[in-house]
């Protein structure tokens, strides 16, 4: 931490130290030769006021000392909590990326074949990029803003499919409390990802949200083609376990499932 001070801050801490370690060993010197004494009983015998300066002054150091341990510490935890939330906003801003790529690249490929579809896709996609680019940046929103986000997710993935997806939304919030901003849709993007982009037929996602005044419980539910399904965890839910652990350290609980072809995830918040 001392290396934390002003350069222009060493000559005085040079001169404190200095003077700090002169009064004690100037004392016993002076006790030792000049006076002869075998021992030494630290301002014995000296005058009253000679202690009390001295007294005064090591306290006034020792007051200085604490303070600046203090301020010190304080720094500490600002610069602590200045890199968590750096890292924060560093992982979210890697939430969508990939998924706006190749919704882009979706929309390319409609344009000439379908303009009325293109022209709704679109417009569902600024959508979720607005609320990405301009309220993922918040520290917090509302359990319905982000219910809202993940809606016009589902809604835009209806459109872009050719084939039947059985979707299921399904919400009960009681109290509308707050959440960190795209949290929740990396599992959606998976159930999608990893199910319904490899499945012919029979695809369904099924969602599930319950909110009161101290917890939440969001669990999402997708089959998928065991031929496809990766074996190793991806990104997206390695971002999520970073970003639960940042920003709610013991108050989630987060767990997956895969088995028979259909993964479930559940996770819990407390508030």
């Amino acid at each position: 931490m001392i290396s934390t001070l002003k350069k222009n801050n060493w000559l005085a801490v040079k001169i404190i130290a200095l003077v700090s370690i002169a009064i004690p060993s100037g004392v016993m010197a002076y006790e030792f030769i000049i006076l002869g004494n075998e021992s030494v009983v630290f301002l014995e015998d000296y005058p009253v006021a000679v202690g009390v300066i001295i007294i005064i002054y090591y306290t006034i150091l020792l007051v200085i000392g604490i303070l600046w341990i203090l301020s010190q510490l304080s720094s500490l935890l600002t610069l602590r909590n200045e890199t968590k939330k750096n890292e924060i906003m560093h992982l979210q801003s890697q939430v969508n990326p990939h998924f706006f790529f190749n919704m882009l690249n979706n929309i390319y490929g409609l344009v000439d074949k379908d303009t009325e579809k293109t022209k709704k896709l679109i417009l569902k996609l600024s959508e979720l990029m607005r609320y990405s680019i301009y309220e993922g940046e918040r520290t917090t929103v509302t359990l319905e803003e982000e219910v809202n986000y993940i809606q016009n997710f589902l809604d835009l993935h209806k459109i872009r499919y050719h084939k039947p997806i059985d979707i299921q939304f399904k919400t009960d919030i009681q109290v509308n409390s707050d959440i960190m901003p795209l949290l929740l849709i990396i599992l959606v993007e998976n159930a999608f990802k990893h199910g319904v982009e490899n499945l012919r037929e029979n695809a369904y996602v099924h969602i599930k949200l319950k909110a009161d005044s101290k917890k939440m419980i969001f669990e999402i539910e997708n089959n998928f083609d065991v031929k496809e399904f990766p074996e190793k965890e991806g990104i997206g839910l390695k971002n999520l376990k970073q970003r639960l652990y940042l920003v709610y350290p013991k108050k989630h609980t987060l767990t997956t499932t895969s088995t028979n072809s259909i993964y479930k995830a559940k996770l819990e918040l407390q508030f």
